[in-house]
């Protein structure tokens, strides 16, 4: 069974950082386009970021370009959200994602507060 299992987040003041990982198991990680979203309180869950198979093409999105960079390492089937700069409105529950040919995976999702 697939399992994408995310960790890294906490309080972190304004300005601060975080990484956050993501490993992946049960699943060819490197076939896939692999994503972190968002999510607060009454709010439909929205793309942060993505990035291609090998690691080379990324989008963001407007509200955290250039201050968050996603990478991904295949040899350990892991995605990674460095987040830099943080503002409280960044605070959510953060997933890692991927789409496969007949399913959606998700993570169980981790807390980013940013607070002071």
């Amino acid at each position: 069974q697939v399992q994408l299992v995310e960790s890294g987040g906490g309080l972190v003041q304004p300005g601060g950082s975080l990484r956050l990982s993501c490993a992946a198991s049960e699943i060819t990680f490197s076939r896939y386009v692999m994503s972190w979203y968002r999510q607060t309180p009454g709010k439909e869950r929205e793309l942060v970021a993505a990035i291609g198979t090998a690691g080379y093409s990324t989008n963001y999105a407007d509200s955290v370009k250039g201050r968050f960079t996603i990478s991904r390492d295949n040899a350990k089937n892991t995605l990674y959200l460095q987040m830099n700069s943080l503002k409280p409105e960044d605070t959510a529950v953060y997933y890692c994602a991927t789409r496969t040919a007949t399913y959606d995976y998700w993570g169980q999702g981790t807390q980013v507060t940013v607070s002071s």
